[in-house]
């Protein structure tokens, strides 16, 4: 028989309707309970791409004797942390505490007014790992509430304290400065894997945002090793596992240093950050491969995660029938059969063996990357090659269509889809692509029509219905998406409604007292804390999201209080980000702008007319930090501030690039457009 969770929207929720346990979503009823009886909670927290959170499920939470001895001494509570990041983040930041790591599944005992007094992450039925057994655990945590309460309560009053820091007024360590942006600089350099590229070993995540920052110091200083490292690590994740080789798109991190082995779950995130990423790094560079890279993925999340109603859904699962992987991976044999005269050439350029690279099978990674060599060693001609490389993953792709396929979550994230309409509208942009820029205006409507109401966001839709009162990280994510759209349309609307949420960021996430962002709106439900995490982690943060979004808005509209509210919260920050930044790479982006100043580009003409579609793909096609642009007629009285005064020259479409109250000279030609931007980058006006 279902348990409560039947009827929720979630997919993660549901995978464990028919559980044995008697799960309650988090909610009044549940914490109810646990005070009438006296019960402690155990809070189950996950999402439903985590391969670990499904083998404690079939370990655990399917297993009858399991389920009962949580149901006779628990209540039992399952909550989503994609749908509930406020929970997932008061409740790990409390795991971390206790242990020391943190991760998912998360395990999680609190006191009937939920306040964490144990907690950890995976924990077996069986004796391994050198980690005590479930069933230990909650016949041990049960006993030690009712037979130790003193020890509970000094337990929990230790996580209160903690929670208490999180209202300490915030204070200015500076002013930002080159200084800092060179000490990040530095640090992540000396973090730079030199034999395999990116930071660090073992797990190895895309570290998308580090990567934004040092593309933008190269471009501020020259400095041709932060360029060298972005470009390194993005091709040795394009060349890898992480890299879907036959669908495009990455799977979120690699479980050695290599970039060779995936967990293979594919997260809606890690593919908007790599796509903006990406085409930054194309306008660096003019990389035709790393635009092959950001092409493919775009057309694998149109083709694979786009829903119906126009929005992008969360993730694809790691694990298709029970095996983690086994959608992705392939048999030296099947690759034979499936690609006849071109198996051998395939076989040396994926680095497929009959013996395999993973458990017997293969993972599809580009093996031999000189391609001129690999032609060469077959009497292949360069395009004879990319020829035998296109028809093969085309046919792979097609088989691999007839395999079961790796399970959907399909509710649609505010934030997360905020961060893909940006990645679109930007590659559409930088491309001049007509298709990416149709679906990131054809979804950013959707977010705008159906997941806000009345000027709320809401953070889940699912099934025609969105829900849960979103967080600081969606309104955000949603206005730089509605900016990124304004400026591939010059569409006004599109800016009316940044501004809005931007006002409305301020009005219910701004705490005066503590002079700083909080997660959670003023009125939200009330938690055993107001959660408020500044670092950027999976996804940038709620704060550094709207400190870019208050500096963007600045610009456009000259918002003094704006940009001053923007250099506050990177002011508070300069301590942490000199010592982590590789934790604050979008917050350092932010820092950046603020430093040097964004670089303003205001384009006076008719949008559309040739003249105007000149100067804008003149900028489009450059990489410019902290670009700002605004287009269309002049300005009147109401309209976009960077416009006011700003006039056609000799009836032509005229650009206006400035920097911290400069001007160049207006410019009617893209010749001299382009000019100019490549000096205001570097520093120079003139």
């Amino acid at each position: 028989m279902p348990n409560r969770l039947a009827h929720e929207t979630s997919p993660y929720l549901l995978q464990h309707a028919n559980n044995p346990v008697d799960w309650y979503p988090w909610g009044p009823e549940a914490l109810e309970r646990a005070k009438a009886e006296n019960r402690p909670i155990l809070l189950s927290i996950g999402y439903a791409a985590c391969h670990w959170c499904h083998v404690m499920e079939h370990e655990s939470f399917e297993d009858e004797s399991t389920a009962a001895l949580m149901n006779e001494r628990f209540v039992n509570i399952k909550v989503d942390r994609e749908e509930r990041p406020d929970l997932d983040a008061i409740y790990m930041q409390a795991v971390q505490a206790m242990t020391g790591h943190g991760g998912w599944p998360m395990t999680v005992f609190l006191t009937p007014d939920g306040v964490p007094f144990y907690g950890g992450t995976y924990f077996p039925a069986e004796p391994r790992f050198g980690m005590p057994t479930f069933k230990r655990i909650l016949s041990a945590v049960s006993d030690s509430y009712h037979d130790k309460p003193a020890d509970v309560a000094r337990a929990a009053g230790s996580v209160r304290e903690m929670y208490n820091m999180a209202k300490e007024e915030t204070r200015s360590s500076g002013t930002p400065s080159t200084e800092l942006l060179d000490r990040a600089y530095r640090s992540l350099a000396d973090d730079y894997d030199e034999e395999h590229s990116g930071f660090g070993g073992a797990p190895k995540f895309p570290a998308t945002m580090a990567l934004d920052f040092l593309l933008r110091y190269w471009a501020r200083t020259g400095t041709e090793r932060a360029l060298s490292i972005v470009t390194s690590s993005f091709m040795a994740m394009a060349h890898g596992g992480i890299y879907d080789q036959i669908g495009g798109g990455f799977s979120r991190y690699t479980v050695d240093a290599t970039w060779l082995t995936p967990h293979f779950e594919k997260m809606l995130y890690d593919n908007a950050l790599l796509v903006r990423l990406g085409a930054h790094l194309w306008q660096a560079t003019g990389s035709g491969e790393v635009r092959r890279v950001i092409e493919q993925t775009i057309d694998w999340a149109i083709r694979e995660m786009r829903s119906p109603d126009g929005g992008f859904y969360s993730s694809y699962d790691a694990d298709s029938e029970g095996h983690e992987g086994k959608f992705y991976l392939w048999d030296g044999a099947e690759l034979d059969a499936a690609l006849g005269n071109d198996s051998p050439v395939m076989r040396a350029y994926w680095g497929v063996t009959d013996a395999g690279n993973f458990e017997g099978r293969n993972i599809l990674h580009v093996a031999e990357r000189d391609r001129r060599a690999l032609a060469r060693r077959f009497s292949l001609s360069p395009d004879e090659l990319k020829d035998v490389v296109w028809r093969s993953k085309r046919s792979l792709y097609e088989i691999r269509k007839r395999r079961v396929w790796p399970g959907l979550d399909d509710k649609v994230l505010a934030s997360w889809n905020g961060l893909m309409v940006r990645a679109l509208a930007e590659a559409a942009r930088a491309f001049d692509n007509d298709e990416y820029r149709r679906v990131a205006i054809e979804a950013g409507s959707f977010l705008f029509e159906k997941m806000v109401v009345d000027g709320r966001v809401l953070r889940s839709y699912k099934d025609g219905r969105a829900r849960i009162a979103a967080y600081l990280e969606d309104y955000a994510s949603l206005a730089l998406a509605a900016l990124s759209l304004y400026e591939v349309t010059f569409d006004v609307a599109w800016l009316t409604r940044a501004r809005e949420l931007g006002d409305t960021i301020v009005r219910l996430f701004w705490d005066d007292g503590v002079n700083a962002f909080f997660d959670t709106a003023s009125d939200h439900e009330a938690l055993v804390m107001r959660p408020r995490d500044v670092s950027d982690n999976a996804i940038p943060s709620g704060t550094s999201l709207a400190a870019e979004l208050l500096a963007r808005l600045a610009e456009l509209y000259h918002d003094v209080d704006a940009r001053r509210r923007a250099t506050w919260i990177i002011e508070t920050q300069m301590p942490t980000m000199q010592r982590y930044p590789s934790a604050f790479g979008h917050a350092l982006g932010v820092a950046d702008m603020l430093v040097h100043g964004a670089v303003e580009l205001a384009i006076v003409g008719e949008p559309g007319a040739p003249d105007f579609t000149a100067l804008e793909r003149a900028a489009a096609t450059r990489y410019v930090p902290s670009l700002v642009v605004a287009g269309g007629p002049p300005a009147t009285d109401g309209d976009v501030a960077l416009l006011a005064g700003r006039e056609m020259r000799d009836g032509r479409a005229t650009g206006y690039v400035c920097r911290s109250y400069t001007c160049e000279a207006p410019a009617t030609s893209p010749e001299l457009l382009t000019e100019q931007l490549e000096r205001v980058v570097a520093g120079g006006l003139g």
